[in-house]
């Protein structure tokens, strides 16, 4: 055991930014920094070494969901404090940065990969997210913007991004619940097309369009991108939809979205992005987001510029992914006593840790959120500025 505790106080000792202590199992404690803790590590029993060198990121996560370890404070707060100091063993280490490698996806795997996220339950995703449930980067036009709002300000912001024109179609790759199709149909009278893989998504947005009135302009179906066949649109968005693909199945993406665009029409990406290689987290990837693959921001535009599509505009919304996050993990702790009639401590702690990261991640700059704005062929037509893109 003393060997043990040496370990951890040379591991932990440089790790973060901010004075913290750590309690061990046998109630001894140490403090670094100076000043007043900002947080405590708790271990409530040992991890072995091994499995903290071999993959830092599911040994620590794992002990956080099952409690062998507790903190202290605020989740977040830690994880931007390791996130911060970037002479950090475990922030420096290439075990700390271990990726794994996300094999060519098929339709089969595809579908299973975002039923195991997303088909968790519609009843669960109300409590945390916007009152129209959507799960993306929110748009914060002002500092006071309640989720609700800057949600209804992302989507208003994309589809003057796209230029809509009434009588035109629209493709929605990974349309959640349905809120973008349902709000360009209303406000621009497009023929819009939403397709999902997850069956608790399909169900609410047919539940949603059917109340709206709206069945002669928005279809939703369940079915991959990759199998749409012998159809064509003015416009193709694609929301927090890039991240499930799969770094080798990009260059198959771009080419369904060429064939499936019609000349001088408009595509949009939103999606999380890495500052230089793609990749993913373990413990997200076995816990999350099966499947899931960051892609670089460099190879989005290796692929835009390789199939001649013309870059219109491109912008990073880091910050507001950073802040709709903090919205989500306020809700989902404000949700606790009705999550907890449902859900065990294992999978509260696991979502709070993974809210939390993803808060500090963005935060600290680790990843970005890009809107990637491109058109096919040549479009003399569009704004010449950036005017139409603002209220």
């Amino acid at each position: 055991m003393v060997a043990d505790k040496l370990f951890y106080k040379t591991l932990l000792k440089n790790m973060f930014s901010d004075s913290f202590g750590i309690v061990f199992w046998d109630g001894s404690e140490e403090n670094y920094g100076e000043g007043e803790s900002k947080f405590k590590i708790i271990f409530n029993e040992p991890i072995p070494k091994g499995d903290i060198i071999n993959d830092p990121s599911i040994a620590l996560g794992e002990a956080y969901m099952t409690k062998k370890i507790d903190i202290e404070g605020s989740v977040q707060s830690v994880i931007e404090s390791l996130y911060n100091n970037k002479e950090s063993f475990l922030r420096k280490s290439e075990m700390y940065q271990k990726l794994i490698k996300i094999v060519k996806s098929t339709i089969k795997k595809s579908k299973d990969n975002i039923q195991f996220h997303y088909d968790i339950g519609n009843d669960f995703y109300k409590l945390w997210l916007d009152d129209n449930m959507t799960y993306s980067c929110a748009y914060f036009e002002k500092d006071t913007d309640s989720l609700n709002q800057a949600q209804k300000n992302k989507i208003d912001y994309i589809l003057r991004k796209l230029n809509l024109k009434q009588g035109q179609s629209l493709l929605d790759i990974g349309c959640g619940w349905g809120e973008l199709i349902i709000s360009a149909a209303k406000q621009y009278k497009v023929k819009a097309t939403g397709i999902t893989l997850s069956s608790e998504q399909l169900q609410k947005a047919n539940e949603r369009i059917k109340a709206e009135g709206l069945e002669e302009l928005v279809q939703v179906r369940l079915v991959d991108y990759r199998e749409l066949k012998n159809m064509s649109f003015d416009r193709i968005v694609s929301i927090g939809m890039l991240e499930h693909v799969g770094k080798e199945n990009l260059p198959e993406y771009f080419n369904v979205v060429n064939n499936l665009l019609k000349e001088k029409g408009l595509s949009l990406l939103h999606c999380i992005t890495g500052v230089n290689e793609s990749g993913t987290n373990t413990w997200i990837d076995k816990y999350i987001f099966p499947g899931g693959d960051i892609p670089g921001i460099k190879n989005i535009i290796t692929y835009i510029a390789e199939r001649k599509f013309e870059l219109i505009d491109i912008e990073n919304l880091r910050r507001h992914y950073g802040k709709t996050l903090e919205h989500w993990a306020e809700n989902f702790e404000n949700a606790l006593p009705i999550i907890e009639k449902s859900k065990d401590e294992t999978f509260i702690r696991m979502w709070r840790l993974y809210l939390s990261s993803c808060a500090a991640s963005f935060n600290c700059a680790n990843i970005n959120l890009h809107q990637i704005l491109f058109v096919k062929g040549v479009n003399n037509d569009l704004p010449c500025t950036r005017e139409y893109m603002y209220k």
